[in-house]
This record gives structure tokens, C-alpha cells and sequence, in this order.
């Protein structure tokens, strides 16, 4: 199998006429290794050797190639330096600086333009004093048409600038999202960090009520003993129901300090009352909290039931502490009576008036030591809601803040929306530059379609082409070169032959200089 060329040649006509100028479409591929030393030359079919060109230019790459990437090119050859027009085939050829052939063209040959057949007449107005007068221009319709494709080539260069600054806006569009995005993701780590200190906070607080727990155990344990002591005494009672008909004024006695223990119990309920309608009011206020927390993002949803967890063990303590303060009432009312039945047992006998006595005073101790443990725990309760309250301060601080973090997500939200609209704008302006490319392009296509079918039937009377280089055989040893095949003295081979002897050898710019004078030369005669 051929091996595949790493150059290839773009949009080869198969006419060309010598009196216009020549240009050679290629294309670079990436296996190929370019050099300024490489040059595309015109041979006759049938050449076997580099050295039978019949004229060359040099393969330029336009300003920012980078060598190992596919690039179009386009090389010119100058009117003067053309072949006749014959009925022979041409090709273009690629050389490397090695002199080792890349890419052939397809076969094509240079014929004489045919008499002129299609005319265009153009209507140009000049100023003469104060009138104006037109001008009728008779000019070749391929002219006409090779004006045309330089503008629609202006007017794509234009295009292709649009369309690079509109590539560099996106671009830089695109950094500044990634930088809010950057921004936005550092603000959700911050929120995320936020939240985990709020739970750890609930946590504390979730310990501090199971210790609330365990002091009411011991309360419930000490209340267990004073059943214990109170269904003993109840036994006692029975015993000595009979002696209480006998002692009636020492009732009286003790009803009266009866009434005022019912005074102090009665203030002990009102402070209770206080303190069940001061829980209450937090419990509705947690309530409430509990309402506008549930409306808040998914991973606070987690912290309410464990705060609405926290709050049923907190109504379980009330109602324990309600049992308690109506089974302290019962206690304190056996309690009395117990009293009683003491004091009518002292009246009857010393010893057990004695023992009665000693426990009375038992009893009296062990009221204070549980009025005292009672205010302790009233202390201790009063303390946490002033805690529970600093909490709920906290907390409505800490939504304060999640709200206004969540009004500047939603600034940012628009702003991003703002910025993707901006883009699809840019999209949709790109999509149309790109479709007036394509029309542009088409148009292109047909134009030059159209210019090659006119050069097959323009009919132009041949001139004269002047002698611009000289005409001569190759070299003695290339006897199958053409007759007459010009060569100028910046020769890519001969510059091959004197790469010793750089001075004597002449430069791109040298020859392009010298193509440039036989120009003028030829426009002059």
C-alpha cells in the first residue's frame, strides 16, 4: 500500500491561464516536519527529476504555526514566471529541504483565454463643476467577479476577527464563573461547618437533660423511701385509733400548726403553679421554634427531632414532677395525721411518747432535708431555662444569619442565571457569525465556481508575455527535461548546491524581490 502523503493540495483547477496570477492550496498534516528551506515547484508530467521544474515558490505557513499540527496554506506564482499555453499537463509538487517529493497535485495545463464574450458594464459618476456626469465601464466579467471574492474574503477576515473576540469574552466569562463557583462552594463549607457546631451544641444540651434524668431518679428513689415510711406509719394508725378520742386538745393544738403548714403548702403550689405556666410558656416558644425550624434546610430537619425528642422528655419530667407535688401533698397531709396520732400516743405512754417524739423530730428533719433538696432543684430548674432561653436566643440568631446566607445564594443564584443567559446569548451570536461564515463561504465556492467556468469561455486576444527569466535547457546531465524551463538564481537546488558558500546563495526575500521587479517590468512594457 502507498504510504499516505503528509501534504495535500487543496482545490487544484484544471485550467489556469498564464496571464493571471497562480495560487496552490495545500494543507500541512501533522506527520509532516515543516522547514523554510521546503518549496513547491511546477513540473511538466513526465519529470523524473527535481532539478526539471519549470518555475517554484516557496512553502510558506502563516504567523503563529506551531510545528506537529494541521494548517492551511497557500503559495502564489507570479504571472511572468508562468509556462505558455499549451496542450501539455503541469502538476504542482511539494519538496522538502531534504529534496525528497511529499505531495503530487492532480495533472492540469495552462491554455490561451478564448476571445471576450461576457462584458459588464459599470456606471461610475463624476463631479465636473456643478454638474455631474456617469461613466460607463466595459470590464471583464472575471474581473468584476475577482473583486467580488476579495471583498467577500475582506469580509470574512472580519468576520473570523468577530468571532475570536467573542471566543475571548466567552473565555473570560468562564474564569469569572469558576471563580464564583470557587466562592460559592467556600461559603457552603463555612454554612456546613456552622451546622456542625449547632449540633454539637445540641448535643450538650441533649446531656445536660439525661443528668436532669438522673437527678429525678434519685428524687423518685427518696420518694420510694418515704412510701416505705408512710405505709408503716399507717400501720401504727390503725394500732392506735382508739387512744386519738382521748387526746382532742392536743388536736386543736396541732390543727392549728396544721393550718399553717397548709399556708406554706399552699404557697409551695403557687410557686409550682408559677413555674408549670413558665414552662409552659418555653414549651410554646420551643413549639414555635420547632414550626419555623421545619421550614428550614434538610440537615437542620435532623436537629428539630432531636429537639422535639428533648421536648417530650422534658413534658415527661413536668408530669413526673406533677406526680410528685401531688404525692408530696398526700405525704405531708398522712404526714399530719401521722403527727397526731403520735402525740396522743405520748400522752398515754412515756416510752412510746419518747420514741414518737424522737421520730417526729426524724420526720421534721427529713421534711427540711427535702424542702432544701426541693429549692436545690428549683434553683437548678430555674438555671436551665435561663440556659434554655440563652439557647433559644442563640438559635434565633443563628437563623438570623442562615437567612441572610440564603438571601446572598439566591443574589448569587440570579447572578449565575444572569451570566448563563449571557452566555447562551453569546452562543446564539457565535451559531449566527458561524452560519454567516458558512453563507459566506458557499458564496465563496459558487463565485469561484462560476470565475472557473469563465475562464473556460473568456476569450482574451494573446499577448506577448515578456522574457522575465531565462529560458534554457536543464543541466547537461538531465537530457528528459523540458526545452524551455526558466530558473532564476535563487534556485532552491541552487541553493542546495552552495550550501557551502552561503554568501553567493540568495534568500526568499532575494527572490520574492526579484519576482516583485519582473512585475513592474511586465506592467511597465
Amino acid at each position: 500500500m502507498d504510504k499516505q502523503p503528509t501534504v495535500v493540495f487543496r482545490n487544484v483547477g484544471q485550467f489556469y491561464f498564464p496571464q493571471t496570477r497562480v495560487e496552490c492550496h495545500y494543507s500541512l498534516t501533522p506527520e509532516h516536519q515543516w522547514s523554510n528551506k521546503d518549496w513547491i515547484g511546477i513540473f511538466k508530467m513526465g519529470w523524473s527529476s527535481v532539478r526539471q521544474y519549470y518555475t517554484y515558490s516557496w512553502a510558506l505557513v502563516p504567523e503563529g504555526y506551531t510545528e506537529r499540527t494541521s494548517v492551511n496554506c497557500c503559495a502564489h506564482f507570479y504571472a511572468c514566471y508562468l509556462p505558455r499555453p499549451t496542450a501539455a499537463e503541469y502538476q504542482f509538487v511539494y519538496v522538502d529541504k531534504m529534496g525528497k517529493v511529499c505531495s503530487r497535485s492532480r495533472p492540469f495545463t495552462f491554455c490561451a483565454p478564448k476571445p471576450l464574450e461576457e462584458l459588464e458594464t459599470l456606471k461610475e459618476e463624476q463631479d465636473e463643476g456643478d454638474g455631474e456626469e456617469e461613466l460607463l465601464l466595459v470590464i471583464p466579467r472575471a474581473q468584476l467577479l475577482q473583486t467580488q471574492l476579495e471583498k467577500c474574503l475582506e469580509k470574512q477576515a472580519d468576520l473570523q476577527q468577530a468571532f475570536d473576540v467573542a471566543k475571548k469574552n466567552i473565555e473570560n466569562e468562564k474564569e469569572i464563573i469558576q471563580i464564583e463557583r470557587i466562592e460559592w462552594k467556600m461559603e457552603r463549607d463555612a454554612m456546613k461547618e456552622e451546622i456542625i457546631e449547632l449540633r454539637e451544641n445540641l448535643r450538650h444540651s441533649c446531656e445536660m437533660m439525661k443528668r436532669l434524668e438522673e437527678k429525678h431518679k434519685d428524687v423518685k428513689y427518696n420518694q420510694e423511701n418515704l412510701t416505705s415510711e408512710l405505709s408503716k406509719l399507717v400501720a401504727e394508725k390503725t394500732e392506735n385509733q382508739e387512744q386519738i378520742k382521748d387526746l382532742e386538745d392536743d388536736i386543736k393544738v396541732l390543727t392549728d400548726r396544721e393550718k399553717e403548714a397548709n399556708n406554706e403548702l399552699e404557697r409551695l403550689k403557687d410557686r409550682v403553679k408559677k413555674m408549670s405556666s413558665q414552662m409552659m410558656h418555653d414549651e410554646e416558644k420551643r413549639k414555635s421554634l420547632q414550626m419555623e425550624a421545619e421550614s428550614s434546610i434538610a440537615e437542620v430537619r435532623g436537629l428539630q427531632e432531636r429537639l422535639e425528642a428533648s421536648d417530650h422528655a422534658a413534658e415527661c419530667l413536668r408530669r413526673e414532677l406533677r406526680e410528685l407535688s401531688t404525692r408530696q401533698s398526700n405525704t405531708h397531709a398522712e404526714l399530719h395525721q401521722a403527727r397526731l396520732q403520735v402525740a396522743q400516743l405520748t400522752l398515754q405512754l412515756s416510752k412510746e411518747d419518747l420514741v414518737l417524739r424522737e421520730e417526729r423530730a426524724n420526720s421534721a428533719l427529713e421534711r427540711e432535708a427535702y424542702k432544701h433538696a426541693a429549692e436545690t432543684d428549683k434553683k437548678k430548674f430555674q438555671d436551665l431555662t435561663c440556659e434554655l432561653e440563652r439557647k433559644e436566643e442563640w438559635l434565633q440568631e443563628e437563623r438570623m444569619e442562615r437567612d441572610n446566607l440564603e438571601a446572598e445564594l439566591g443574589r448569587e443564584k440570579v447572578l449565575l442565571s444572569d451570566a448563563k443567559q449571557e452566555l447562551q446569548e453569546l452562543k446564539a451570536s457565535l451559531r449566527k457569525i458561524q452560519k454567516e461564515k458558512e453563507e459566506e463561504l458557499l458564496n465563496k465556492q459558487d463565485l469561484v465556481n462560476y470565475v472557473r467556468l469563465l475562464e473556460q469561455r473568456l476569450g482574451i486576444a494573446p499577448q506577448t508575455k515578456p522574457s522575465c527569466v531565462s529560458h534554457g535547457s536543464s543541466s547537461e546531465g538531465d537530457e528528459d527535461a523540458p526545452e524551455a524551463s526558466p530558473r532564476s538564481l535563487s534556485s532552491p537546488l541552487f541553493l542546495s548546491d552552495q550550501l557551502g558558500q552561503p554568501d553567493k546563495a540568495k534568500t526568499p526575500t532575494e527572490t520574492h524581490f526579484q519576482i516583485r521587479s519582473n512585475e513592474i517590468g511586465f506592467d511597465t512594457q
